[in-house]
């Protein structure tokens, strides 16, 4: 009989055992439950802060969310669509309760939207747009319109003839191709009006700089040129004072540095947007969505053509 209880008491305590360890190895690997949001606290990713179009955005953005009372996180990502899903990925961990996206390319954005779709995290875009993914809002000034102002003023400078070349922005995102659209909506509407070269410069002035010294080379009666940014315009300028040639020259956007140069007429012309505005609408309209209220599926933002005062 004592045999047969110890026998019994081993086999009690080693089911025993067994439980405890089923269980601990139960707790190890269950898995964390998600981070909740917080409902004031919003994510801001923005293409690039090394353009000052950018940073107004970014700071009309902070404006408006300190004034309404909300913690806005701000992230970089450097013109680089895999640090954008990466950026997009981190805000969801710190639990934002909404993702306001100014995409890096129209095409790839669509992963960073569809991360936060997974999340069910509404997502407002703003200046481009994603190619893909649910996105709640899009507030933009109408860059079809604007890339009209631009060749409607160039064909007017150029007395509806000449030698035109265009630097484009970066390769896929909404704005390269609306710009691009609505200045060949005229242009190329006009026989005596000839694109002669037309080159991506990706938005950067150091590109527009030397894409521009690339485009004389090749195209020496070049008459005026339209810059899909300020920032290519500000090194298109830079390029024609270097060569000793003139053009006139627009660009896009409507930052202070085009507008002193549009003042002391080295650029011709701006086409106007308010980034400021921008950011502060995407702000507004992310509190009506935590607000469970209904905002427009599109919001446009003012443009208007900045010249030299007569």
């Amino acid at each position: 009989m004592k045999k047969i209880f110890k026998l019994v008491s081993v086999a009690i305590i080693a089911t025993m055992a067994m439980g405890v360890f089923v269980g601990c190895s139960s707790s190890s690997n269950s898995s964390s439950p998600s981070k909740k949001s917080d409902s004031k606290k919003i994510g801001m990713v923005v293409s690039t802060l090394n353009n000052p179009f950018f940073v107004t955005l970014k700071d009309g953005a902070e404006a408006k969310a300190k004034e309404l009372g909300y913690e806005l996180l701000v992230v970089d990502s450097q013109n680089d669509s895999s640090k954008e899903l990466s950026n997009v990925q981190d805000l969801l961990q710190k639990g934002v309760s909404t993702i306001i996206l100014n995409p890096v390319d129209s095409d790839a954005a669509q992963s960073s939207v569809s991360q936060a779709n997974n999340e069910k995290i509404p997502v407002i875009t703003v200046d481009r747009k994603s190619n893909g993914g649910d996105v709640i809002c899009h507030i933009a000034s109408d860059n079809v319109k604007g890339g009209e102002m631009a060749g409607n003023f160039i064909k007017e400078q150029l007395g509806g003839k000449g030698n035109i070349a265009e630097l484009q922005g970066t390769t896929g995102a909404s704005a390269t191709r609306d710009r691009g659209t609505g200045f060949h909506n005229i242009v190329d509407a006009d026989k005596n009006l000839k694109v002669v070269s037309s080159q991506p410069a990706d938005f950067d002035r150091q590109k527009g700089l030397t894409v521009t010294e690339n485009m004389l080379q090749s195209n020496p009666d070049i008459q005026a040129i339209f810059a899909q940014n300020d920032e290519m315009a500000l090194g298109a300028v830079k390029a024609l004072s270097t060569s000793g040639k003139k053009a006139v020259v627009v660009g896009f956007d409507g930052g202070d540095d085009a507008k002193k140069a549009v003042d002391s007429g080295e650029l011709a012309a701006t086409v106007a947007q308010q980034p400021d505005l921008m950011g502060s609408m995407a702000i507004e309209n992310a509190k009506k969505i935590l607000n469970g209220e209904s905002v427009d599926k599109e919001i446009g933002a003012d443009l208007k053509l900045y010249v030299k005062a007569k």
